[in-house]
């Protein structure tokens, strides 16, 4: 990758400018022009360091609920049911990792009853206790990586909110219709505009979303094995309670973190604090471990580097 290409990787992360020609305000921020930051755009995704270029919603703002769900499947049964639950409109992600259990996916739903329902119908069908673990606590939600230097980037105070949002139709049909890849172009959002909406119309509503807490931001998605970051592990620990919200910060401030979040714990599986970590080498992120179970006196964690990636994929949501 060239310098400008790293420099780009790493605004497209951070978010598109709203605004009618945001590739213009990128090329002017990284000193180039509009032609050059859209052919090298094009680039970086045709090369697959770029995934695609989308909305990232919050679910929580549509009044939605998820939770972690975890399985030891079985290897003669790793197929069939690794197809299953990727037919699943609601499962974003599905990863094989390397520990007894061995397959984590995430779930979405309208309320906690639907999601305990798909989980139960998983156990029934298959003959396999799948366990649910939600979420209770978020500390960090900011996946962007560093195309230019040895970190990652992110950000503590980009908590998503958990307030359910009030949408009008209008912005019911914006976010119906930027659900989908942007296409590369000049004027990326010139095609929500319609009858009634002018292109300042649509910035407009655009912003109030964001500003709603609805959407994260519109931005890249990478493919962070390409940038180098290899090394991918889901770490589980255990801390107390009247030290999770003190280790919960201190663990989401490290830039090797991704994701990272109090959860409701289970039987036989008493780990209450996740994160999920990324880096060039599994040595790196060995250091990270050691510094904060050493810094926080955590002697009780468990280590699931990712084995395979099953399935990375937005869902598609429903704004009625």
């Amino acid at each position: 990758m060239t310098k400008l290409q790293k420099q780009l990787c790493n605004a497209l992360q951070d978010g598109l400018p709203i605004c009618r020609k945001p590739y213009a305000d990128l090329a002017e921020f990284l000193g180039s022009d509009e032609k050059t930051v859209l052919q090298e755009t094009m680039q970086l995704k045709e090369a697959g360091i770029i995934r695609w270029i989308c909305m990232l919603i919050n679910h929580r703002a549509l009044g939605m609920t998820g939770t972690l769900a975890a399985a030891h499947i079985p290897e003669e049964n790793l197929q069939e049911i690794t197809e299953a639950i990727n037919s699943l409109e609601n499962v974003s992600h599905n990863y094989l990792r390397k520990h007894y259990c061995n397959l984590w996916f995430t779930l979405q739903a309208e309320s906690a009853e639907q999601i305990e329902a798909v989980i139960s119908n998983l156990s029934e069908r298959f003959g396999i206790d799948f366990y649910s673990l939600p979420v209770k606590r978020v500390f960090k939600l900011d996946v962007r990586f560093d195309a230019e230097g040895e970190g990652q980037l992110g950000d503590t105070t980009r908590i998503p909110t958990n307030e359910a949002a009030e949408l009008n139709e209008v912005e019911k049909q914006i976010l119906s219709k930027l659900g989908n890849d942007l296409e590369v172009i000049s004027e990326p959002f010139g095609f929500l505009c319609d009858e009634g909406l002018e292109i300042e119309d649509v910035l407009r509503i655009i912003q109030g979303l964001i500003d709603k807490g609805v959407i994260r931001r519109i931005a890249a998605i990478v493919n962070h094995h390409k940038l180098g970051f290899t090394a991918n592990v889901l770490f589980c620990s255990r801390v107390s309670e009247s030290k999770i919200v003190e280790a919960g910060k201190a663990l989401a401030r490290f830039g090797a973190v991704s994701h990272c979040y109090e959860r409701e714990t289970i039987k036989d599986w008493p780990y209450n604090l996740y994160a999920m970590m990324h880096g060039r080498s599994m040595g790196e992120i060995q250091h990270l471990i050691n510094k904060f179970t050493e810094s926080e006196r955590i002697d009780s964690f468990e280590l699931l580097p990712t084995a395979m990636e099953l399935k990375k994929k937005h869902i598609k949501h429903r704004f009625r």
